[in-house]
């Protein structure tokens, strides 16, 4: 049965903070009850007999195994409590008790909430192609881990034999080339799978042109394999590091995430590196190709990419600099040999240097096999490389779905909601020993150090007295993360040490991004201009090129500097005063006609708006004094459902339209600021009417489960537009904030009580 280590190290493992927050995954056959592996093995089942309906897991593995530390009954049989009669004081405590038993049964002895963090469906493929490739599949994968991917891969497979780019979204040539590829690598033959499972996959790529047609992501990693010619992509020219840093096309002021993916990609498409020819490869060459491999059209390939995979085309101006590097300019480079050698000379060092500084856990799955790669490819035998190989743990997940590799954790952040969901529950004190460890957890979090040297020649932030999304240990802060993290230790600091544990000595906020249009950005500065967007290569991404500000981390930051002022009057006070009026004045501004703010993170338009409206909030904006917030309740309460709650699809982050689906619990949250806000105003009975909020508490108390958790539903983050996630913790942090808020605002304020 598969284990949950927390907090451990190992050999080649590195920490700054005995390993806080690391989750990893062994085997071990004698572990569990035989009632345990039971119930495992039925909760596998029975993800596999719904996964074309529900298409999310609900990280039964993980949770059992810490309910069972921390001595809670966890009950499998999970049915929908349908005992609510009426909502009342007592019956919202009783609902926050369960749901706040459950979740801190399932917090670590570290003091966060491990769980999985899925996204694209093929970062598990590309970490898979890279140990083949270095021939450390069998090295770094047991059978065991192999069995779980493969089991993974097939449970993630659509109906027409396709893979999505992620978990909910229609067949993809990238996905399905790159998992059928990864399935043939662990060793599933070509007729191998569930109902026919390979045969169907491979229909699939064929139907759809070949692999020909895949975007240049796939491009590359099918040409390190030996499945595609280099000749088929499209220039990634190494020398573009050699540029000055003042000019705008520098990969080193792109996007951070951008521009650790692209920089080892030049790498490798500079060297043109191709992996062992080995009997497997040549057959891929012919199962994934509709043409006979030596006759392909390799020039013609590199412009090829299926419909199913667009969504930012390249623009013509795009194409014209592609068609001139490809016909005259890699020529020209491949012959002046000691420019291409000096820019692969600097960009092994870059990596390096980032390596050392992430200790080797990269900021991301995506950018760490290509960093990881290229770390083989400059010496097979080094220490970096081992240290590579010990660290690829970090990402395995494994869930009643199988294993797969996530593309990140979320560790941080969510303990930083999490304390600040409990806070807001007036029975808060009641789990101290929950808070106490969260609190340890955040303490632990900080960055105490800005990368090594003179960070800023290697286009790296300040990072001290931040905190990233993950672990320390990654040591890439982020704006928002700092922001939430300082909320949560400011909130933490009112109490007394008995409940909360001892406070932090306050601190600067060190990675505060400020730029000239008030807002915030994500992990740095943004070090280029938006045009730059028109050179986006992804062709499956939008807004990638650019490190742009965003409605949700300007709010966190706002909100952090209010705190921070209220406590710190005295500390840089011009300089936050003069933040938080920008930065409000940058969420003014993005406040779309419709009352709306769109949301770069989370789905979406209710995700966008409740940020914006918890930041507006907080520098003294309400319904009664504020056009804005005014046009939010409109917005949202238009968009409530006739259940009483609200849900909206990941297809708004893509289309950029509010698009409904069945309500997800985890929307409902985002819309009880803006309504307290306008309840809380002396305003007219009819424009304080409470109704609206009464039948959303009463819906999110009727999907509480038997055993105090909430129903894992659909896809609740995103990214680049084109880019879902799922935040595993969101179906527990929310309910609880927003029953703790309701219980606190609404129960206890003169208001007319709910009638149904």
């Amino acid at each position: 049965m598969w284990k949950l280590k927390i907090a451990d190290g190992g050999p080649w493992i590195k920490s700054g903070n005995s390993n806080i927050g690391r989750e990893t995954w062994e085997f071990d056959q004698n572990f569990g009850s035989s009632e345990e592996k039971e119930a495992v093995d039925s909760a596998r089942e029975e993800f596999q007999k719904n996964r074309f309906r529900m298409r999310h897991s609900s990280d039964i593995l993980a949770r059992m195994q810490l309910a069972k530390e921390n001595n809670f009954s966890f009950d499998l049989q999970k049915a929908k409590d349908e005992t609510l009669a009426d909502i009342n004081p007592n019956t919202v405590s009783e609902k926050l008790r369960k749901a706040l038993s459950y979740f801190s049964a399932i917090q670590a002895h570290d003091g966060h909430w491990p769980g999985d963090f899925p996204g694209p469906l093929f970062t598990t493929a590309t970490m898979i192609i890279v140990l083949y490739v270095t021939e450390s599949l069998g090295v770094t994968l047991s059978f065991e881990h192999r069995k779980e991917i493969c089991r993974y891969l097939y449970n993630r497979q659509n109906i027409d034999g396709g893979w999505g780019l992620h978990a909910e979204g229609e067949s993809s040539m990238l996905s399905t080339a790159l998992n059928y590829t990864a399935l043939r690598l662990l060793g599933e033959s070509v007729d191998d799978g569930p109902d026919m499972s390979m045969p169907k996959a491979r229909k699939w790529v064929h139907d759809h042109g070949g692999a020909t047609m895949i975007p240049i992501l796939g491009k590359v990693w099918l040409s390190v394999l030996g499945v595609f010619e280099w000749s088929g992509v499209n220039p990634i020219p190494p020398e573009l590091f050699l540029l000055p840093s003042l000019v705008p096309i520098q990969p080193g002021r792109l996007w951070s995430h951008f521009r650790m993916a692209f920089i080892p990609m030049s790498y490798l498409y500079g060297k043109k590196f191709v992996g062992p020819i080995t009997r497997l490869v040549l057959s891929l060459r012919e199962e994934l190709h509709i043409h006979p491999y030596k006759k392909i059209d390799w020039k013609q390939a590199r412009k090829l990419c299926a419909k199913e995979d667009v969504y930012n085309p390249h623009t013509w101006l795009q194409e014209c600099l592609s068609d001139c590097l490809y016909s005259f300019g890699e020529p020209f480079l491949t012959r002046v040999s000691y420019m291409r050698k000096k820019a692969l000379q600097q960009i092994a060092e870059f990596l390096k240097y980032e390596d050392e500084n992430s200790q080797y856990i990269c900021i991301g799955a995506a950018q760490k096999a290509l960093s990881m790669l290229c770390c083989w490819i400059e010496n097979p035998s080094s220490d970096a490389f081992k240290r590579h190989l010990a660290r690829v743990a970090d990402f395995l997940w494994v869930g009643e779905d199988g294993m797969k590799v996530r593309v990140c954790a979320g560790q941080l952040w969510d303990v930083a909601f999490a304390v600040q969901a409990i806070l807001a529950c007036n029975i808060a004190e009641e789990y101290k020993n929950t808070l106490k460890k969260a609190h340890d957890f955040i303490k632990a979090s900080q960055i105490m150090d800005n990368p090594s040297g003179d960070f800023s020649r290697k286009y790296r932030h300040i990072s001290k007295g931040g905190w990233a999304f993950q672990v320390a240990d990654q040591g890439w802060q982020v704006s928002d993360c700092t922001a939430e993290a300082l909320k949560a230790l400011l909130l933490l600091s009112t109490f007394s040490p008995d409940i909360a544990g001892d406070p932090m000595e306050t601190c600067r906020l060190h990675d505060a991004v400020n730029n000239p249009n008030g807002g915030y950005g994500t992990w740095e500065l943004a070090r280029t201009y938006p045009w730059m967007e028109i050179f986006n290569m992804t062709e499956i991404y939008a807004d990638i090129m650019v490190e742009h500000q965003y409605v949700e981390c300007t709010s966190s930051v706002i909100q952090a500097l209010v705190l921070f002022r209220e406590k710190c009057p005295g500390h840089r006070k011009d300089e936050i005063d003069q933040c938080i009026r920008r930065a409000t004045e940058f969420i003014e501004k993005l406040q779309n006609d419709d009352g709306s703010w769109f949301g770069s993170w989370g789905i979406c338009f209710t995700y966008g708006t409740w940020f914006a409206i918890e930041g507006l909030s907080a520098v003294g904006q309400s319904y009664r004094n504020s056009t804005c917030i005014q046009k939010a309740c409109k917005f949202l309460l238009s968009k409530q459902l006739c259940n009483g709650g609200w849900g909206e699809s990941h297809l708004s982050s893509r289309t950029k339209i509010a698009t409904s689906i069945r309500t997800p619990i985890i929307n409902i949250k985002c819309n009880y600021q803006a309504y307290l806000e306008k309840m809380k105003q002396p305003m007219q009975k009819v424009e304080r009417d409470p109704t609206p909020l009464h039948k959303a508490a009463r819906l999110i108390m009727s999907m509480q489960l038997g055993n105090g958790d909430f129903p894992q539903e659909e896809m609740i983050g995103s990214f680049l537009k084109n880019g879902p996630l799922c935040y595993m913790a969101y179906r527990n942090i929310f309910p609880i904030w927003a029953l703790g808020e309701y219980q606190k605002l609404v129960l206890q304020c003169e208001l007319q009580r709910p009638t149904f």
